[in-house]
């Protein structure tokens, strides 16, 4: 039985190794850009208060106020974010400032305290680490307090500027010695909080070569980590910010039959060196579902159509958080609404799904972008690269859709899988393969030779069963023996 339970385990072992063997690694050799990760976009104080005790004079029914969310909070919700398989955890502003967004910055080397504490904070970092899950943060430049630490009485007339917000100001960033210390305080920030990434913010009027120059300095001190800002800038960013696509994404996709030309107009057909952004509003920014409810639209099925656009373009996803249950706004503190955990998970596991398509294939990160149709909310295109093709049709419209794609396109003896609805199609007799797809929906189609009995495969799979069969029987066997024996003592 020893025997035959080892060739067992043996078969077993062959054919799990020889399916492996089959299946690419997607992520292997790829240069480490950001067009592999994705960003859920989150503010603390927003997001989940686990421990009250840290709350200070925060009061979660003023709308203006802290609400109370902690570096705790966010430990508690680490397989939340793991669910929906995001790379990149961006937390807003971690320093002592005047408001729950971060604004009017304090102290840029010392943490909120009604975050948490240092050791509460290094806890957060290291589950998240632990799945697989890189930290970012604000760092903000412009319209920080009048009282920050920085200023002192003789330099305030050479470092800084009034701002336009009462109680604000700006940096003086061409006076060499506000870019010292400016640059020295983002560095102190990464290594302190041992951030992965970090997003300079209120870049208004900052030259491109300080920003650059503080860029540049950011990864001599940390040579890995990621540096994005939360406007369009012409700096040497690790990510280009694109508030045209947001905006062409927002009322291309806020109601069916928009459109929808826009949505595709600028996107490169190559893979681009500096990924883009893609995302459908930002911390800053008016709520999709804003727009979409001002349509008269259910909102869960717009965001859901609108994140099958987001994770499947080229470029870069950030979401923002709430956008998983359909959080509304049109402008802060009302579009930064205390998170709510007592919704249906539906968008939470489709966007788990997207990710996972997502993450699982260098074609749909890195690969290569072609149109084949964009009318009227009706979008069809490939992502492909030489190992992989896939193909994606949006069907933001009011009536099922069907697209006959050419075996010029397609290729000869293929068969195209539907990862949501799990059809199968093949090529007809006008050498066509027709995709059908239902009203107000996203599918992604994988492309893949049409392969006839995998001999090898159910040889292996074959000699499983046999084994199992006989260490049945063999078992039967001893059994009956061992009854009989009993029987004749008896």
């Amino acid at each position: 039985m020893t025997y035959l339970k080892k060739m067992a385990m043996t078969a077993s072992a062959f054919v799990c190794a020889f399916t492996l063997a089959t299946t690419s690694n997607a992520k292997a050799d790829e240069k480490e850009t950001m067009q592999n990760d994705s960003i859920y976009d989150v503010l603390v104080d927003r997001f989940f208060d686990k421990n009250p005790q840290n709350n200070g004079d925060a009061y979660s029914k003023d709308p203006n106020n802290f609400a109370g969310g902690d570096f705790e909070g966010i430990s508690t919700k680490v397989q939340y974010f793991k669910e929906m398989d995001f790379t990149f955890l961006s937390l807003g502003p971690l320093m002592e400032a005047e408001d729950f967004r971060g604004k009017k910055v304090l102290q840029y080397n010392k943490i909120q305290q009604r975050f948490g504490t240092k050791k509460e904070y290094d806890k957060m970092h290291e589950e998240l680490h632990k799945q697989d899950i890189s930290v970012m943060a604000d760092f903000p430049i412009n319209g920080v307090s009048n009282q920050n630490a920085l200023i002192d009485a003789q330099s305030r007339n050479t470092w800084v500027s009034e701002a336009k917000e009462q109680g604000a100001i700006n940096w003086k960033t061409n006076n060499p010695e506000v870019q010292e210390a400016l640059i020295d305080a983002a560095i102190q920030y990464a290594m302190e909080y041992k951030l992965d990434g970090i997003r300079l913010t209120n870049i208004q009027d900052v030259s491109i070569a300080f920003i650059n120059d503080m860029i540049f300095d950011l990864k001599k001190a940390i040579p890995a980590i990621k540096v994005i800002s939360d406007e369009p800038s012409k700096a040497s960013f690790d990510l280009i910010q694109d508030k045209t696509m947001m905006e062409a994404l927002q009322q291309g996709l806020k109601k069916n039959g928009e459109k929808s030309d826009q949505i595709t107009a600028s996107i490169s057909p190559k893979k681009q060196s500096t990924p883009r952004s893609i995302m459908l509003d930002t911390l800053n920014s008016t709520r999709f579902t804003y727009y979409a409810a001002g349509e008269n639209m259910f909102p869960p099925t717009r965001v859901k159509v609108a994140l099958g656009a987001v994770f499947t373009l080229p470029g870069t996803p950030i979401m923002t958080y709430g956008t998983e249950i359909t959080m509304n706004g049109k402008q802060s503190p009302e579009s930064l609404q205390a998170m709510d955990f007592r919704t249906k998970d539906d968008i939470i596991k489709y966007i788990g799904q997207l990710q996972s398509l997502r993450n699982g294939s260098e074609a749909l990160r890195n690969g290569d972008f072609k149109l084949i149709e964009n009318k009227d909310g009706f979008i069809v295109f490939e992502r492909f690269n030489k190992n992989e093709r896939w193909f994606v049709v949006i069907n933001n419209t009011m009536k099922t859709k069907s697209i006959d794609l050419p075996e010029s396109i397609v290729g000869k003896n293929k068969e195209i899988f539907g990862m949501f609805e799990k059809d199968i199609v093949r090529e007809n007799d006008q050498s066509r393969y027709r995709l059908v797809v239902d009203r107000e929906i996203v599918e992604v189609y994988q492309v893949k030779d049409k392969k006839g009995v995998n001999i090898a495969y159910l040889a292996a799979l074959g000699l499983v069963y046999v084994l199992f069969i006989a260490f049945i029987v063999v078992v039967l066997r001893r059994g009956k023996k061992k009854r009989q024996q009993l029987e004749q003592k008896k």
